[in-house]
């Protein structure tokens, strides 16, 4: 398998850019907001990027998008249980009792619903 070394610095690259951008999106938008309406104090680059990190820790978590894949929208979750056993069924729940401490609401009593 042939390893895609050049996608390391378009990574850098990107990643920078985004750093950049967002960082500035936030700033502008809060100079350009929250002096007027509140009374609030201008904000630097790197502060408003400090805050651009904070929110992500806060409200999008750190794991990104993978740690909440979605449950049981998903066609190909509901064509697996479709096709399991009855057996298999009740150790997917088990499972979800087990190592999640909580269950899909309705759903380990009855089958998902389409």
């Amino acid at each position: 398998m042939r390893r895609k070394w050049w996608m390391i610095p378009i990574g850098i690259v990107a990643i920078t850019l985004f750093l950049f951008i967002g960082g500035n999106v936030v700033m502008y938008l809060w100079n350009w907001l929250l002096p007027g309406l509140f009374g609030w104090k201008l904000i630097t680059f790197w502060q408003a990027l400090a805050l651009l990190v904070l929110c992500r820790i806060l409200f999008g978590g750190i794991g990104g998008r993978h740690a909440h894949r979605g449950g049981w929208g998903r066609r190909r979750d509901w064509e697996k249980w479709k096709n399991m056993t009855p057996e298999e069924r009740e150790r997917m729940k088990q499972n979800w009792r087990e190592h999640r401490g909580w269950c899909p609401p309705g759903r380990p009593e009855s089958e998902p619903q389409a």
